[in-house]
């Protein structure tokens, strides 16, 4: 079997779990396998010195990326890093060298892959303009207002565009993993992987990295007010009318604020509380879809269902068969 070379790319303040995830998942899978499943995986850095991460753990590259130079890579992994800057915000952080290393080792691999805000060190590179691709959720804006030509979402927990593959939250290092592992080897032996981790063998690429209520703050009392005048409500029918009204604007004003500060419109923003809150449901309740959809403002299971299937390409069904909590 010819070695598929795996390359996690190291530098100074990089997350720790985003390099230590994807080696564990490999390593479970040769195990699962009881043979070799063809993966060399190495942690490269511009020097073989020792690299701190964001945790204060010191890790030992295995090469350099100048001894990488010419030799063919099948996987690149891209980790990050982050700072939190004078007014408290996370940004995330990109070394102009590492985003060279990695132009010049993509060009010579079958596939690319960031986790977590190792998207902005792609985008930097240019590998993900004109594609659709996901981040931290906590650095996405940063991320298409520094690299327009990028289609920015931050709510999936990986997509795959091509053979450019991007990563959300720290965690969702290991179903990204998971999901190269399906790639290559099919479903069962990352099945055997997902519940050595204890974990689904692939939550839906589609399903939301975080919920409603963890969105940016608002900077407008008057939209934080009725942010939660719309959560109290939501089995009413919370039309754009209502809601001008409720909040004594016009409708045209409303939905300007809202995109200007929350960035979708009102009945995005309402459709999104609602299903947030029928996921809450399915989690930890036994109430029936029809109870749900009527306590949340869906009205009938259909209509439930087609927003799942919109926001988390899923079915209500399927989601709490995944998520249930007890």
């Amino acid at each position: 079997m010819v070695d598929r070379l795996v390359v996690i790319v190291l530098f100074d303040r990089v997350d720790l779990l985003d390099v230590t995830g994807p080696p564990e998942v490999f390593s479970l899978l040769r195990r699962e396998m009881g043979e070799p499943t063809g993966y060399q995986v190495v942690l490269a850095s511009a020097t073989m010195d020792p690299v701190t991460t964001s945790a204060g753990v010191r890790v030992l590259p295995d090469i350099t990326f100048e001894e990488l130079a010419g030799r063919p890579i099948d996987t690149v992994v891209v980790p990050g890093a982050v700072e939190v800057d004078a007014s408290g915000r996370v940004r995330a952080v990109v070394e102009p060298g590492v985003v060279v290393a990695v132009s010049a080792m993509a060009g010579r691999a079958r596939r690319v892959a960031s986790v977590c805000v190792g998207a902005h060190v792609l985008a930097a590179a240019g590998l993900l303009d004109g594609k659709r691709a996901t981040t931290h959720w906590s650095t996405a804006r940063q991320l298409a207002a520094e690299h327009p030509r990028v289609e920015v979402d931050a709510d999936p927990i990986y997509i795959r565009a091509g053979n450019v593959w991007t990563g959300a939250g720290l965690t969702a290092c290991l179903d990204l993993t998971l999901a190269l592992v399906a790639e290559d080897f099919g479903d069962e032996p990352a099945l055997r992987v997902a519940r050595q981790l204890v974990m689904y063998l692939k939550r839906p690429s589609g399903q939301s990295q975080f919920s409603v209520s963890l969105d940016p703050v608002s900077t407008t009392r008057r939209i934080d007010d009725l942010r939660h005048y719309i959560a109290a409500h939501l089995a009413e029918p919370l039309t754009i009318a209502e809601l001008a009204a409720h909040a004594h604007v016009g409708e045209r004003q409303l939905t300007r604020v809202f995109r200007t500060e929350l960035g979708m419109t009102p009945a995005a923003y309402v459709e999104s509380a609602r299903v947030e809150a029928a996921r809450h449901r399915l989690e930890s309740t036994d109430e029936t879809l029809q109870r749900i959809a009527t306590a949340c403002g869906f009205n009938t299971v259909d209509t439930l269902a087609r927003a799942f299937r919109r926001t988390l390409d899923t079915t209500p069904a399927e989601y709490r068969n995944r998520f249930r909590i007890g």
